[in-house]
């Protein structure tokens, strides 16, 4: 990637070393990207949807979604811009679609949680699935790295999913949630940490 941006900042012109850096495999990379931008898209959020929860959950999937696509990132504007522009998208994509789920929640049928007492739910998911145990695996320490930049929240369930491989039922008896937001916040950060994974060489 070349920098020839001379309009940009000196923060920006770093994080384009970092960008730079993270598209050829440095671990680190990502989760020094994280640090530095994580409280801003999350404070952004908060303005926007005005719950903790939701912010922090979507400040994940926003993260998610950047590192998805940093080959499609081009210098041509800050790579701040570029992650707002991210997150804020998919911050009102969450918003409409939320509206358009509030009719069906107060009918009760379309509740997107409201299944996941169904018997094949029941049965402790204890086993990792592959993709679990890719992250599980192949890099405890980047895992270990990136999870430390996450809300606390979010940290204890990689814990205790990747860790201590708790089923998520288990998960749900110890942080007292209920199982449909353990899995949603488990998926939420499974994405995450396998988006960045699948960007790093084979054998590093």
């Amino acid at each position: 990637m070349e920098i020839g941006q001379n309009n940009l900042s000196e923060k920006a012109k770093y994080d384009l070393i970092l960008v730079d850096k993270a598209i050829k495999g440095d671990q680190k990379a990502y989760a020094e990207l994280m640090e530095r931008y994580r409280d801003a898209i999350y404070y952004m959020l908060l303005k926007m949807v005005n719950n903790k929860s939701d912010a922090e959950d979507l400040t994940l999937e926003a993260f998610g979604k950047a590192f998805k696509n940093i080959h499609q990132y081009t210098p041509n504007y800050a790579f701040s811009t570029w992650l707002f522009k991210i997150a804020s998208n998919n911050c009102i994509d969450f918003i409409r679609k939320r509206k358009a789920n509030v009719i069906s929640i107060d009918q009760g049928s379309e509740e997107p949680e409201g299944n996941l007492l169904s018997p094949s739910s029941v049965i402790p998911a204890i086993t990792l699935d592959p993709e679990e145990s890719l992250i599980k695996e192949q890099n405890i320490k980047l895992v270990q790295d990136l999870v430390s930049k996450l809300k606390p929240r979010y940290r204890r369930l990689i814990e205790l999913r990747y860790f201590k491989e708790y089923s998520y039922e288990e998960i749900a008896e110890e942080l007292n949630l209920p199982l449909g937001t353990v899995k949603a916040q488990l998926f939420r950060a499974r994405e995450l940490l396998s988006n960045i994974l699948n960007n790093l060489p084979p054998h590093h």
